[in-house]
């Protein structure tokens, strides 16, 4: 009897399973607010300096806020009061209507500070550590130190939940994201906001990697598509539920406190959830494995199927060296053909799914909506991507769908920088987007659906005494390909259509990758290195439809 055959004799796809995942995948859903907080908890309020309150006695002092904008502040091109200068003097001559050319008046940076505009935001980093002007740098070094602690995680809880197991390092992790991300919602310092941020990072990319490990080792192989695209929607779904929480909060303190606060909570019931039998039995720990069945099965309504379970058929089942399984490295992720072959591929999908799909929502800002609005569609447009992706998984298998919905996005990406940007511009102004940002849309359901493959794709094609270590390469590829977007995408000013063809091209030549690697719609999961090299998944293994 195989492990899939034991869990569909305790019920299948159960109550458990159904259960069991739903605790798994809140948390995750919080954790996706987490890659887009800082649009908000960052945000870049509408400034201008400070106005001297000493030099306020150079003109009427019943001058107006607009007026003394206009004495004290110089203006733009646009018109619009200047963020990084003010007057040496105060200019009280401007208001003299006959006064024209003002812009050859002597101005120096601001000393006294910046006042804020707070319509939008009560407050953010930058209006309370003043990172503008030549301190507005500092906004994107926060970002990466995060994105850096993500990288660090991927690799970091791979490696400790091969060797530790799943449920204890998802315990750990929901606890440092709680700690250092509540934490930061009271730190004085920038300084101290980027050391927790990086601590909250790595904690965020562990859940993600264990949530989704410990998905796929409970479920049996025929709801193997839907739960691990469960993963997808639950994500999506918390872009969308950030965007109405950011706009009901507007001071980012109370902001990041109410996104990090409740894992806590999720830090308590995570004791609940079970250990992955499957991994269990690789280490050797039989007892505990049939333990965690048995209360499977009580859940499911199969107490007596359960009870029928023996450690005899679990060794059976799965035997393995628990001292072989401990001595996995990443090394071993490209020691052998059949390994090298699956790391290298992914590696490249992950990267260019991630690539592309975070260049392209650097144009979301182009459509014109308030912030809270392109945060929703943003989340909302992953919906139908992941769903038809779904759908194609399931019909036509894991390698087809990702090579197609990268490929096309690719097409589409490429296609857009043919298209002029004034086509059906009359249509644009009565709220019909132009065609190339409908082309930019679909590219984005394109790698919506990529990434929900990407993610069943890279689960299953990994064997269980590596699975983690294999998930966080993975993760750190995609995370890599995601910090790298925004710079390829300033190539835009030495040629315009520069950045869409790299990452056009990027993602068809990652949709080629896939296509060497291995199908594993009606296969079971493999356990050992040894089964990947018999051709990845072998033959005697695959389930019945």
């Amino acid at each position: 009897m195989g492990f899939n055959d034991l869990l569909e004799s305790i019920g299948g796809v159960g109550y458990f399973h159904i259960l069991h995942n739903i605790l798994i995948l809140i948390p995750v859903c919080m954790v996706s607010f987490h890659s887009y907080l800082q649009n908000f908890t960052a945000a870049v309020p509408n400034h201008h300096c400070r106005i001297r309150v000493d030099t306020n006695q150079a003109c009427d002092a019943n001058l107006t806020d607009k007026e003394q904008l206009q004495v004290y502040i110089p203006i733009n091109k646009e018109g619009k009061s200047k963020k990084c200068h003010q007057f040496q003097v105060a200019q009280c001559h401007i208001l003299n209507a006959t006064v024209s050319n003002i812009t050859d008046l002597d101005t120096e940076p601001c000393t006294d500070g910046w006042t804020y505009d707070q319509s939008q935001f009560v407050s953010t980093i930058i209006s309370e550590w003043d990172l503008v002007c030549n301190q507005q740098v500092l906004k994107q070094v926060a970002q990466s130190i995060y994105m850096a602690g993500v990288l660090v995680g991927s690799g970091l809880f791979g490696w400790l939940s091969d060797r530790f197991g799943r449920r204890r390092m998802l315990i750990w992790t929901h606890l440092q994201v709680a700690v250092a991300g509540t934490l930061v919602a009271f730190l004085p310092t920038f300084s101290c906001y980027c050391v927790f941020r990086f601590l909250s990072g790595m904690g965020t990319s562990g859940i993600c990697i264990i949530s989704l490990s410990l998905i796929l080792e409970w479920i049996p192989t025929q709801g193997r598509t839907l739960a691990g695209n469960c993963y997808g929607y639950f994500a999506a779904s918390g872009q969308m539920i950030l965007a109405g929480l950011a706009y009901g909060l507007r001071n980012w303190r109370w902001l990041q406190f109410a996104a990090c606060a409740p894992f806590f909570l999720f830090f308590l019931y995570s004791w609940l959830l079970l250990e992955s039998a499957r991994w269990l039995i690789l280490k050797g720990k039989h007892d505990l494995a049939l333990r965690n069945l048995k209360i499977a099965a009580w859940v499911n309504g199969k107490k007596e199927e359960g009870e029928k379970i023996t450690i005899e058929m679990l060794k059976e089942n799965i035997p393995m060296n628990s001292s072989k399984v401990s001595s996995y490295s990443f090394l071993d992720l490209f020691r052998t053909p059949g390994m090298r072959r699956i790391s290298c591929c992914l590696m490249l999908v992950c990267f260019s799914t991630y690539f592309a799909f975070f260049a392209l929502a650097l144009d979301l800002t182009t459509f014109g909506f308030s912030i809270f609005l392109v945060q929703l569609i943003f989340g909302a447009i992953d919906i139908p991507g992941k769903l038809i992706c779904t759908l194609t998984m399931g019909l036509f298998g894991r390698r087809i769908t990702q090579a197609v919905s990268l490929i096309l996005s690719g097409l589409l990406i490429i296609g857009g920088i043919f298209v002029p940007k004034g086509v059906w511009s009359n249509l644009k102004h009565k709220g019909i987007p132009a065609l190339h940002t409908t082309m930019a849309i679909l590219a984005k359901g394109c790698l919506s659906g990529a990434m929900a493959c990407m993610l069943q794709f890279s689960g299953e094609l990994y064997p269980t005494v590596v699975r983690q270590r294999g998930l966080g390469l993975s993760f750190m590829s995609a995370y890599f390909g995601s910090m790298l977007a925004p710079a390829v995408y300033l190539l835009g000013d030495i040629v315009s259509f520069l950045p869409y063809l790299i990452y056009g091209v990027a993602s068809m030549v990652a949709g080629v990758a896939a296509c060497f690697l291995l199908e594993t719609r009606q296969a079971l999961l493999p356990d050992t290195i040894e089964e990947v090299e018999n051709d990845v998944i072998p033959a005697s293994k695959l389930s019945q439809v």
